[in-house]
């Protein structure tokens, strides 16, 4: 009777482990996730998917690009909640529809850019929006930090914008994955 209940116990801890692995494996497969909180923005892993593949950040020489276009949508977020408090005038619409040319003309075609965007789960209005507000983000740096050289308005800018993450309020929720471990689609 003994040997019956072990083996009873043995085929329900297997059929445990077997449901367990399961679901650990679909939970691989991570469609959304807040990453980070900033100045009351969410960003999520679609947020940094979509910056990444439209090419609107720079990740050249970074160890860790899902980190580094996330840094960056958080600043962005930050200088965003401070350009709203003034309120500088909107770019004309042909800024803004030739910086929407621009980032479809580093696709193949439009048909690759469309569907791009499809899979981002995103549509055009949602590109030019984006591409509108860093229009007016640009305009009010440009306004704010004047310099005599380039590197000199940059290290301005940095400096503003290490502040706005001091005083900000950022809740930062992303965790690198571990060397060389795969997150199911979590890869940006």
């Amino acid at each position: 009777m003994r040997a019956v209940v072990r083996l009873a116990m043995r085929i329900l801890l297997l059929a445990c482990l077997l449901a367990w692995q399961g679901d650990a494996a679909s939970a691989d497969e991570v469609i959304d996730r807040v990453l980070a909180v900033a100045g009351g923005e969410v960003i999520t892993l679609s947020d940094v998917r979509a910056a990444r593949k439209l090419g609107r950040v720079n990740v050249a020489g970074a160890l860790d690009p899902m980190r580094a276009v996330l840094n960056q949508l958080i600043d962005r977020a930050l200088v965003l909640a401070e350009v709203d408090r003034f309120a500088p005038p909107d770019p004309a619409a042909s800024t803004i529809d030739a910086a929407l040319d621009a980032v479809a003309g580093r696709f193949p075609s439009a048909d690759a850019f469309d569907q791009t965007l499809r899979r981002l789960g995103i549509d055009r209005p949602f590109v030019r929006e984006l591409l509108r507000e860093d229009l007016r983000l640009r305009a009010y740096l440009d306004q704010r930090f004047t310099a005599d050289t380039s590197d000199g308005q940059r290290r301005m800018v940095d400096d503003w914008v290490a502040e706005l993450r001091r005083r900000g309020d950022v809740v930062d929720l992303y965790v690198p994955p571990v060397s060389g471990a795969k997150i199911g689609r979590a890869h940006v």
